[in-house]
C-alpha cells in the first residue's frame, strides 16, 4: 500500500467515528425538542435529499475538480456546519428547523466528500484490482467498527453530558479527518478537450453507467438490496417484539450481529474475490444475503434471528467491497465521480420504495411478509449478477480498462464522448 493510503484510511476512521456519534445522538436531540413522529422523520430524511436531489451533479463537478481539494473543503465546511447547532442548544435555541437544515448541509458535504474519495483512491492507488479490494475492505471494515459499534454508544455518554458535546465531538473529528486528507498526495485530474456544460456532463456520466452491463450490474445490485434491506429494517424491531419477545437491549444485541458480520464480510471479501472470482463471488453474496433473511422470516428465536442477521451482515460486507473495487478498476478516471454518484444516487432512490413496500405488507398481510418479499427479491438479484456480473463479464472489463492502468496514461477527453465496453 503506497503511504498516503495509511492517512486516507486513518481519516475515514476519525470521521466514520465521528458520523457514528451523531448518528446515535441527534434523533435523541431532536426527540428532546419534539414528540411528533413526523418532525422526527423529516430531521432523518433530510441527510439522504442531498444525494436524491444533487447526486449525479455532484458527481460531474467532482470529476471536474481536485479531488485531494474537495475531500478537505467538504470536511474542514461540515465540522464549521457542526458548530451551528452545538453554539444553538448551548443558548437554547436548537429547532427542528435547524436539525434539519443542519442534516441536510451534512448530507450535502458528505456527497462531494464520499464521491472525491471513491474517485480519488484508484489514483493513489494505480488502479490496481487486488490492492482496491484490500484498501476497500480496510475502509469498509474501520467503518464498520467506528459507525456501528464505537460510535452510536459514545454518542449515547456525550449526550449525557450535555446536547452540544456529541456535535462538538463530531466537529472535532471532521477537523481531524481535513488536517489528514490535506496531506495526502496531489492527483492530477483530466481534463475534457471541450467544455461542456455542468449539465450534459452528468448527463454522460449517468449514460455510460446504463451502457454498460457490468456498471449497470454494479448499479443494480446496491438499488435492489436496499429495497430488501430497507424493508427489513423498517419492521425489524416490531417483528423482534412480537414474534421473538426480544427487548430493547435485546434488539441492540440483535443489530450488533449484523454488524459483527459485516466486520467478517468486509475482511474475507479479497479472499472470496481470489478464490471464486469476483462475479461469482458476487453471486454467491447475493444468494447468502436471501437465504440468511429466509431464516431471519422463519426463526422462532433469537438465537436464529441473530445468526440469520450475522450472516446477511457478512453477505453485504463483502459485497460492499468487491462491488466498489471492480467499479474503481474498470472506470476511467475522468468518469469516476459521475458513475459513482449516479450508482449511490439509484441506491439512496431506492430505500423509500423499500419502507413503503414493507408497511403494506405488513399491514395487508402479516409481519413475517416483507421479511419473505425481501428474502425473494435477494434471491432474484443472483440472478440479475450472474448475467450481468459474471467472471467472464468482469475479466472482460478489466482486460479493457488495463491500457489506462499505467501511471503515465495520458487521459485528453472525456471518456463518456467514446463507447462504453459490454454494451446493453
Amino acid at each position: 500500500m503506497p503511504n498516503g493510503f495509511g492517512r486516507l484510511w486513518t481519516a475515514q476512521t476519525v470521521s466514520s467515528l465521528g458520523d457514528g456519534v451523531t448518528q446515535a445522538a441527534l434523533p435523541l436531540i431532536a426527540l428532546t425538542l419534539t414528540r411528533d413522529p413526523m418532525a422526527l422523520a423529516v430531521v432523518t430524511a433530510a441527510g439522504t435529499l442531498p444525494w436524491l436531489l444533487f447526486g449525479v451533479l455532484g458527481g460531474a463537478l467532482v470529476d471536474r475538480w481536485d479531488r485531494r481539494r474537495t475531500m478537505w473543503v467538504a470536511d474542514a465546511v461540515r465540522a464549521a456546519l457542526l458548530a451551528i447547532p452545538a453554539v444553538a442548544a448551548a443558548l437554547d435555541v436548537l429547532s427542528i428547523p435547524l436539525l434539519a437544515a443542519a442534516a441536510f448541509l451534512l448530507g450535502l458535504g458528505g456527497l462531494f466528500f464520499d464521491t472525491a474519495a471513491t474517485a480519488y483512491l484508484p489514483d493513489l492507488l494505480r488502479r490496481d484490482p487486488a490492492l482496491l479490494e484490500r484498501a476497500n475492505s480496510r475502509l469498509r471494515g474501520a467503518q464498520t467498527a467506528m459507525s456501528g459499534f464505537v460510535g452510536p454508544p459514545a454518542g449515547s455518554v456525550l449526550l449525557a453530558l450535555g446536547r452540544t458535546v456529541p456535535l462538538l465531538a463530531d466537529a472535532v473529528s471532521f477537523l481531524l479527518s481535513a488536517l489528514l486528507v490535506r496531506t495526502l498526495p496531489a492527483m492530477p485530474r483530466p481534463v475534457p478537450e471541450v467544455r461542456e456544460s455542468l449539465l450534459r456532463q452528468a448527463r454522460a456520466g449517468a449514460s455510460y453507467v446504463f451502457r454498460d452491463r457490468v456498471l449497470l450490474g454494479l448499479a443494480l445490485r446496491p438499488a435492489v438490496g436496499n429495497i430488501a434491506f430497507i424493508a427489513v429494517e423498517t419492521v425489524l424491531a416490531l417483528f423482534a417484539h412480537e414474534r421473538l419477545g426480544i427487548d430493547a437491549y435485546g434488539f441492540g444485541l440483535l443489530l450488533t450481529a449484523e454488524a459483527t458480520g459485516g466486520l467478517l464480510g468486509a475482511g474475507i471479501a479479497s479472499h472470496l474475490g481470489r478464490r471464486l472470482g469476483t462475479g461469482t463471488a458476487m453471486t454467491c453474496t447475493a444468494a447468502v444475503e436471501g437465504l440468511a433473511v429466509l431464516g431471519l422470516a422463519v426463526a422462532r428465536n433469537p438465537y436464529v434471528a441473530g445468526l440469520a442477521l450475522a450472516v446477511c451482515g457478512a453477505g453485504m460486507g463483502a459485497t460492499m467491497v468487491l462491488g466498489p473495487s471492480l467499479r474503481q478498476a474498470i472506470v476511467p478516471t475522468g468518469l469516476m465521480g459521475r458513475v459513482a454518484s449516479t450508482s449511490r444516487m439509484l441506491a439512496m432512490c431506492a430505500a423509500p420504495v423499500g419502507a413503503f413496500l414493507a408497511g403494506w405488507l405488513a399491514t395487508a398481510y402479516d409481519i413475517r411478509t416483507p421479511l419473505y418479499a425481501a428474502a425473494g427479491l435477494l434471491l432474484a438479484t443472483t440472478a440479475v449478477t450472474a448475467s450481468m456480473t459474471g467472471n467472464r463479464r468482469v475479466e472482460a472489463a478489466l482486460r479493457a480498462a488495463a491500457p489506462a492502468v499505467g501511471p503515465d496514461h495520458p487521459v485528453s477527453k472525456d471518456p463518456a464522448q467514446e463507447s462504453a465496453p459490454g454494451l446493453l
